[in-house]
């Protein structure tokens, strides 16, 4: 059984009585979903934590696109402050602080990103383990899924089209493989350790027919390859974990102890949706560095702007234990659950649509 979609957005706004009458039902399983997984955490010990929102340093993602404001201080002088994308370098600090087993249902924020998946403002379900492997994370991962199925009465999750059993056993791929079974492409013949050979996959990628721009670097025709030709095979009918992703394409995870091309980096894909982005973390401060330094200049050179590092992170990871995160997009998994065709239609207050 799966709750009733909402009708199409038209004039009324979402707080119109009507349109959310549709939408309550979907809100009320989203509650539900909520309320499960925190008490599932909470009996493995886990500990929910409240990291602030404003920051210094939203990320270091070249990718990753921050709302940006001023702090006022008494002196009347403004200090370039952010909104986080991502609860990552707060929780991480609990992490060297001593907190084993943290978890945060975090309002999380990101510009540029405004579609039927995406939201300027949505939930992110963050988690990290101490001193454990990083594929403790998948059983994770498939128990949160079952978990929100369950709270939405849902038999299935659904987008489009597809559908995929929320209580199966995820596959597991690794994305070397996936790109090979379905773009083609052998990715790790591109890569030595985290250097990349663009000229070596621009040639595989153009002989698959995939269009690319001149300017199109390594990691942008991975995307596109990876948007175009692998995430719609991912996950129909069973969930999919897409492991061991590139070592170029991990800045925040450990490389992998049998080979160094490739990283203990990890997604959860649904209904070719992506859901969760997990990882074996990182914890070597000078080479974390060196890595967001780089994800910065190609940030300078795509998009003409960067991010401060943020210092005190840094610090940090000299006293972060050995840890395994994850972070998983909670709106969506509610919108697969529900069958929502929007990610608005489970967002209590949406920001836009």
């Amino acid at each position: 059984m799966t709750s009733s979609r909402p009708t199409p957005p038209d004039a009324t706004p979402w707080w119109g009585r009507s349109r959310h009458a549709d939408r309550r039902p979907l809100l009320l399983a989203r509650n539900r979903a909520q309320r499960a997984i925190r008490d599932w955490l909470e009996a493995g010990d886990f500990i929910e934590v409240d990291p602030a929102a404003l920051v210094t340093s939203p990320g270091n993602e070249a990718h990753l696109h921050a709302f940006a404001t001023q702090q006022i201080g008494n002196d009347g002088l403004a200090r370039q402050m952010y909104l986080h994308t991502s609860p990552e370098f707060a929780m991480k600090k609990l992490l060297a602080a001593g907190e084993p087993r943290i978890f945060s249902f975090a309002h999380v924020w990101r510009n540029r990103e405004c579609t039927t998946r995406h939201s300027p403002e949505f939930t992110m379900l963050e988690w990290y383990r101490a001193g454990q492997d990083y594929r403790v994370l998948f059983q994770d991962c498939a128990r949160f899924l079952a978990l929100t199925a369950e709270a939405a009465g849902a038999d299935l999750l659904r987008h489009g089209d597809m559908t995929c059993d929320p209580f199966a056993a995820p596959q597991i791929v690794t994305v070397a493989e996936a790109f090979a079974e379905f773009a083609g492409v052998d990715l790790l013949a591109t890569c030595d350790g985290a250097q990349t050979d663009a000229a070596a996959l621009r040639a595989q990628v153009l002989a698959q027919g995939i269009r690319l721009s001149d300017d199109d670097g390594w990691s942008d025709m991975l995307s596109r390859v990876l948007v175009e030709k692998v995430e719609p095979h991912l996950g129909r009918d069973r969930p999919l974990i897409l492991d061991r992703y590139p070592a170029a394409e991990a800045a925040l995870a450990r490389p992998a102890a049998d080979d160094p091309r490739e990283a203990e980096r990890f997604e959860l894909y649904a209904c070719g949706v992506e859901l969760a982005n997990g990882f074996g973390e990182l914890t070597d401060p000078a080479e974390q560095r060196r890595r967001f330094q780089l994800e910065m200049d190609e940030k300078q050179r795509i998009y003409g702007e960067r991010y401060p590092l943020d210092e005190d992170f840094l610090a940090a990871l000299s006293f972060m234990p050995e840890a395994a995160g994850c972070a998983l997009g909670f709106d969506r998994l509610v919108m697969l659950a529900t069958s929502a065709p929007r990610i608005s239609d489970v967002i209590w207050t949406p920001v836009a649509e």
